[in-house]
């Protein structure tokens, strides 16, 4: 088993599976319920789409709203122990299997009781989700260790998570809904036993003579500094996540081979994360971050100019990106392993600064559709439409706006790590 963190140059890799195997089951519940959910209960169950939206926008406003407050509460279990955060966790992945399966069989009927059944089924599925996120995030976190130690940590996490997404992305349609819950349920089951065996993290030794469990993250000028370049990087990589299925289908006019499209790009950048752990190794967490976003735009830079066709050189495109997606997987969350550690909140506030950072991931998905969607509709652009100005701008947001973001988020870093010489250590 791993010795302590800190002094630990390699990260066993039974270690690294132990602790990272949940995130596989957990992107489960993420991708299905943005994916098939909406389409389940609009042409399967027949919901009305005003009333599904307004459902919808409620329920996913609520679950991140509450995240801070479910990071306070998993900080109170951590500090009680890993057994008591396990049980929990455990407690709170039954609920949401439970909820996930209700998901996908409403009541027949009534468009008010359907709606309603959505309403508690996925706040049920989302809520629980959260807290077995956050409580899985702060259990690693609370290793603390040296950049590349924590890229290490968070590369298995978000391998796992690649793993999940791949698997979720076709499971549904090879095997059906009522498969997917019983896959779900079973990778959840063996992921906490394998984290139940896995020895207990030795947290950083805090001060006695102050009480710092109730300081905010938000006086902590490193997080908000961060934070700003999470969401600014963040932003730039939902647009595309939103506007890729208009793109393939309206642009490229290939829509059968939006699957093939996903497959390269999430490969790529399963393949890519060891990469990136390499590289903090040489360079250090902040300059390795800043040269995957310069390398994302230099990949997808070349999107706008692509049209009818070019779907072969837009999967090339996809792989370029997903391998620079890699630094943005595993080097964002060991940055926050650092500035949390260096705050003297490890080991008693991870949870209260994972809330404000899983808020702000699913808020990222929300700005994004909310920037992306009224500029086109502004721009003339349609669903379906061949207008070539509309397309143009199309290509423009899809590819153009995202490089901006990309640009900006870059500048944010560089100016945080003049303040925060740390971020720059390998």
């Amino acid at each position: 088993m791993a010795s302590h963190p800190a002094a630990a140059p390699l990260l066993p890799w039974r270690t690294g599976l132990a602790y990272g195997g949940l995130a596989a089951p957990l992107a489960f519940v993420s991708l299905p319920l943005y994916v098939n959910l909406p389409y389940h209960y609009a042409s399967v169950a027949g919901a009305p789409l005003a009333g599904l939206g307004a459902v919808l926008l409620a329920t996913r406003a609520f679950d991140a709203l509450v995240d801070p407050a479910i990071g306070r509460q998993a900080d109170r279990l951590l500090r009680r122990g890993m057994r008591p955060a396990w049980w929990a966790a455990a407690l709170a992945s039954l609920l949401m299997v439970l909820g996930f399966w209700a998901l996908w069989h409403p009541p027949r009927g009534a468009q008010a009781a359907m709606l309603g059944w959505l309403a508690c089924s996925l706040l049920v599925c989302t809520l629980a989700y959260s807290f077995v996120t956050i409580v899985h995030q702060a259990w690693g976190t609370r290793w603390g260790g040296q950049p590349a130690w924590r890229a290490r940590v968070t590369a298995w996490r978000e391998g796992a998570t690649l793993g999940g997404v791949l698997l979720a992305s076709v499971l549904p349609a090879w095997l059906g809904l009522d498969a997917t819950s019983a896959v779900l349920a079973l990778g959840l089951a063996l992921a906490l036993v394998g984290l139940y065996r896995l020895k207990a993290p030795v947290t950083l030794p805090q001060q006695a003579t102050a009480d710092t469990s109730r300081i905010s993250p938000w006086a902590d000028a490193g997080f908000r500094r961060l934070l700003a370049v999470f969401m600014v990087n963040g932003v730039a990589a939902a647009i595309p996540a939103t506007l890729l299925p208009f793109f393939v289908a309206d642009r490229l006019q290939v829509p059968g081979m939006q699957p093939l499209l996903l497959l390269c790009f999430f490969g790529a950048a399963a393949l890519g994360l060891p990469l990136w752990v390499k590289a903090v190794s040489r360079w250090g967490l902040a300059p390795s971050w800043r040269a995957g976003m310069l390398a994302s735009v230099l990949a997808f830079g070349f999107t706008p100019w692509l049209g009818t066709g070019d779907g072969l050189a837009f999967a090339v495109i996809c792989l370029a990106s997903g391998l620079a997606l890699g630094a943005d997987l595993a080097l964002p969350g060991a940055l926050l392993t650092g500035v949390i550690h260096e705050s003297g909140q490890g080991g008693q506030g991870e949870g209260r600064y994972l809330g404000w950072w899983t808020c702000a991931t699913k808020l990222n998905l929300a700005l994004a559709a909310g920037l992306a969607l009224p500029l086109l509709s502004v721009a003339g652009y349609r669903s379906g439409s061949t207008d070539p100005a509309g397309l143009q701008a199309l290509a423009w947001a899809y590819g153009g706006l995202p490089c901006l973001l990309k640009l900006a988020a870059a500048g944010l870093l560089w100016r945080a790590e003049r303040l925060h010489s740390s971020w720059r250590h390998t």
